[in-house]
């Protein structure tokens, strides 16, 4: 699974299809396809024929966020809808997680599910891996958003190391 912030106002919230249509897309489904989870490295719309595989893309946010900052309140209404596609996802076995807030929208779904204790010893930094409690592995990465793209502080060299990790793992 790919866990983002929220769809984007321009990005999936025109599409129908999360990270199609915008900046953090143009970035992200390149990676994908080089990664083996996506069919060709563009995604423009809907309908465009680019199909995932072994690969959910989801957020923790279900609106788009004014300055992309949900409030806290937001994301707590959003939770359910989180929580219940985890459930449905029977194989899921590692969970990239696209910045911060979906790092911490990870570690608070586990926690609201009973899965994990304490929140203790998991921080956030660009490449780190967790194993979790209940058996899944998060691995936290810079969300591709254009303002850490454009500045380097997330290149394709960082995003496909993080999705190669992922691969490798969801593999064993």
């Amino acid at each position: 699974m790919a866990l983002g912030l929220a769809p984007g106002a321009h990005g999936s919230n025109r599409t129908g299809r999360p990270f199609t249509g915008d900046g953090s897309g143009d970035f992200l489904y390149p990676v994908l396809h080089e990664a083996g989870f996506a069919s060709q490295p563009t995604a423009t719309r809907r309908d465009d024929g680019m199909e995932l595989t072994g690969l959910w893309i989801t957020s923790v946010g279900r609106c788009a966020p004014p300055s992309n900052k949900p409030t806290p309140e937001e994301l707590r209404n959003c939770s359910r809808w989180l929580d219940e596609e985890m459930r449905l996802l029977k194989n899921l076995r590692v969970v990239v997680c696209l910045g911060r807030i979906a790092f911490d929208g990870l570690l608070a779904h586990e926690a609201r599910t009973g899965q994990l204790p304490s929140r203790a010893g998991f921080a956030f930094a660009h490449g780190a891996e967790y194993k979790l409690p209940g058996g899944l592995i998060a691995i936290a990465s810079y969300h591709p958003s254009l303002q850490n793209t454009n500045t380097g502080k997330l290149t394709r060299a960082m995003l496909l190391k993080v999705f190669k990790r992922a691969r490798q793992l969801a593999e064993r």
